[in-house]
């Protein structure tokens, strides 16, 4: 006899995402890894930064500069992971302090059920991605950077050369 499967309840659906992410990166990563090694892994990078730039570019809100934009997708992509996130934004910067980055935590939770990593931590992955991304797409006076501390990190968009009144001139980041 064949029964429908129960509806997963919302939070289900999350983890369940977050999982099937979590694996289709990890094979990714393997497969070019094995394939191409780190000079794969480096253009690999690179396409995924060339890709996200642009996809951005396509989604921005009215009204809301690269930089803000570049800040509030990765503040949400943080998020899903159920990281403890604060930003602070002033005239010629915004702070986002990630205080325990969720996705370091859910793949150290995957390592200790038995999965095999790719990399000991997805630090570097994602701070080469995120700034390679930000270089291709944030206003060209705006820096991005990133600082990695225990288990969380602190990303940093700063425009160089604010006028008198605190107003950031426009431009894309030095990565």
């Amino acid at each position: 006899m064949t029964t429908e499967p129960l509806p997963l309840e919302p939070a289900e659906k999350v983890e369940l995402w977050r999982q099937r992410y979590f694996e289709a990166q990890a094979a990714a990563e393997e497969f070019v890894l094995g394939e191409h090694g780190e000079e794969g892994l480096a253009a690999w990078i690179q396409a995924n930064s060339r890709i996200t730039a642009k996809l951005l570019q396509a989604q921005r809100p009215d009204g809301q500069s690269s930089t803000e934009h570049f800040m509030t997708r990765l503040e949400r992509q943080l998020l899903l992971y159920d990281s403890d996130v604060t930003t602070e934004s002033g005239p010629s910067a915004t702070v986002l302090r990630n205080a325990e980055c969720g996705i370091l935590r859910y793949r150290k939770r995957a390592a200790r059920a038995g999965v095999v990593l790719t990399f000991d931590s997805p630090c570097n992955y994602c701070q080469e991605l995120n700034t390679s991304i930000a270089s291709r797409y944030v206003e060209p006076e705006v820096t991005v950077s990133c600082h990695q501390s225990g288990d969380g990190c602190t990303w940093r968009a700063e425009t160089q050369g604010a006028d008198d009144t605190g107003s950031p001139h426009r431009g894309r980041a030095a990565g």
